[in-house]
């Protein structure tokens, strides 16, 4: 097994399990297939798994790292967004959500993806590698975020948390008894969320 799947804290682990989305944060491996490093770009991007008939051995090397996400939720929560690439559609309703949701920025329509990617390193990773998190009511989260609990993730969806694993939610639970959480999902996605960008989520499928 290779360490390349990612935790919605944002961690780079070891599992079998598969997952549903491909992501980049550029070349992180060395020669041995081993992670040496978190990042090398500022572009955490999430793909889809098959596109144009192009084919990759995994961790090849000198090329970048192919990473795995359980679901779109995960990857967001882990600070990734979309390829526009290969999800052109899917990147420009996200911009155009997060344009909505976060207008104290200032950014428009043409603004470079390049600055959207900047104000995301801020709110996914501190200087010092560790994944940046939020306070915030849970009444007022999304579908689609993700809050911790006991150290452990949860996404939120119908009013219902529910709790990840490498293979899929393995408990739901109600969160009326909750006020105050911390969130894993970057501050600008959540708001990207409100504004009305509905992250693919495995419970759905």
């Amino acid at each position: 097994m290779l360490q390349n799947r990612v935790d919605p804290q944002g961690n780079i682990i070891t599992t079998s399990a598969r997952g549903a989305w491909l992501g980049n944060r550029g070349q992180l491996h060395g020669k041995g297939k081993t992670i040496l490093r978190p990042f090398k770009h500022k572009a955490w991007i999430i793909c889809v798994l098959q596109f144009k008939n192009r084919h990759r051995q995994v961790m090849s090397a000198g090329l970048w790292t192919e990473l795995f996400f359980l679901d779109e939720a995960t990857a967001f929560a882990a600070g990734h967004r979309p390829c526009f690439e290969c999800r052109r559609e899917h990147a420009n309703r996200f911009k155009s959500a997060w344009l909505k949701g976060n207008p104290g920025y200032g950014f428009y329509k043409k603004t470079s993806i390049n600055k959207f990617d900047d104000i995301l390193q801020g709110e996914r990773i501190d200087a010092n590698n560790e994944k940046v998190t939020f306070e915030a009511d849970i009444n007022d989260l999304p579908d689609g975020t993700f809050v911790q609990l006991d150290d452990e993730p949860y996404l939120i969806s119908n009013h219902l948390i529910h709790h990840w694993t490498p293979f899929g939610y393995d408990k739901t639970a109600s969160f009326l008894s909750l006020s105050k959480v911390t969130v894993l999902t970057p501050k600008s996605t959540v708001a990207a969320f409100r504004a009305g960008y509905r992250p693919q989520l495995k419970i759905d499928s």
